[in-house]
Formats: C-alpha cells, sequence, structure tokens
C-alpha cells in the first residue's frame, strides 16, 4: 500500500496527450476524418444521453478522489460533455494494475463542453465527473449491453486511488 495519495491535477485534452486512451473526432472536412473506427464486438451500438454527479464520488479539499476505473471490451466509448466543464481520469487498456508503478499510468484530463472523446476498447475510466457544478450531462455512444461488460478494478484497495486536484 502506497503511504501517500497521488494528487494529479488535470491537463488539457489534446491529440497527443490523448493517443494512448483513444482518439478526438475532428470535422468531416478534415483529410484525417474516418482514419479511427468505432467498434462494437456485440453489434449493440447506442446513443444516450447520461450523466455524473459530484455526489457519487469522494470530494476532497480541492477536488475530488478516484477510488475506481472501469472498463468496457467489447466496445469503443465516446463522450461529450453537453453542460459543464468536467474531468475524466483513464489508464491504458494495458495496464492491469499488478504493480504498484502502474498507478502512474493514471492520467486526467479536462473537458470543457460539447470536447467529444473517444475511448479505445479496454481503456480504464472514471468519469467525466463535473468541476464545478453538482451534475454533467454527457453525449454517450456505447455498447447497449455494457453493464455486462464493465469491468472494475478497486484503485483504493490496492493503494492506487489518486486526489484529482480541481483548485
Amino acid at each position: 500500500m502506497s503511504s501517500e495519495r497521488r494528487k494529479i491535477g488535470p491537463e488539457p485534452l489534446t491529440e497527443e496527450a490523448w493517443v494512448p486512451f483513444g482518439w478526438l473526432p475532428v470535422a468531416d472536412t478534415d483529410p484525417r476524418d474516418g482514419e479511427h473506427r468505432l467498434s462494437f464486438a456485440w453489434d449493440d451500438v447506442h446513443v444516450n444521453i447520461i450523466g455524473h454527479a459530484r455526489a457519487e464520488v469522494p470530494e476532497t479539499a480541492d477536488g475530488l478522489r478516484c477510488q475506481m476505473l472501469y472498463r468496457h471490451d467489447t466496445h469503443t466509448q465516446s463522450v461529450m460533455s453537453l453542460d459543464v466543464p468536467a474531468v475524466i481520469a483513464v489508464a491504458p487498456a494495458a495496464v492491469d494494475f499488478s504493480n504498484p508503478a502502474d498507478g502512474a499510468s493514471i492520467h486526467v484530463f479536462r473537458l470543457e463542453p460539447l470536447e467529444p472523446l473517444v475511448l479505445h476498447r479496454g481503456t480504464w475510466h472514471w468519469g467525466p465527473f463535473p468541476i464545478a457544478d453538482d451534475h454533467v450531462r454527457l453525449f454517450n455512444v456505447q455498447g447497449l449491453r455494457y453493464a455486462e461488460d464493465n469491468t472494475c478494478i478497486d484503485l483504493a484497495a490496492l493503494g492506487l486511488d489518486v486526489d484529482v486536484q480541481l483548485s
């Protein structure tokens, strides 16, 4: 167990920084449009509006605590905040958190409203959670049967949970 919890401030969401976790959609006029594809092994692509509340996760003096990460091995996922700035914590799909050093693979990104992202299949993620507001509404594209493919890693039990610094 780690004796001191790691603190992470959100980094800006850029194409370069996001590469290990997925990709950022581009305009249809961009020559790179279509280089990436969504993938749904169960052929159950589904679009809906979801939300996350700050009350779902522990608050700290200067932010939120990320105690768990989730992943979907059968599909990619795309999310976009519709209304407020938010944060998302991620780790690459290849990380299995069997080594204490794996905690260093967790990154946190700031998402502005209407800024979409796509998670690769298997990318570990937490959130997005609102930065200052009580709730964030998210445009969400993922497998309809995501609950059957929603692996969770308990970072807190491994001593790898992190504090996401928001101020």
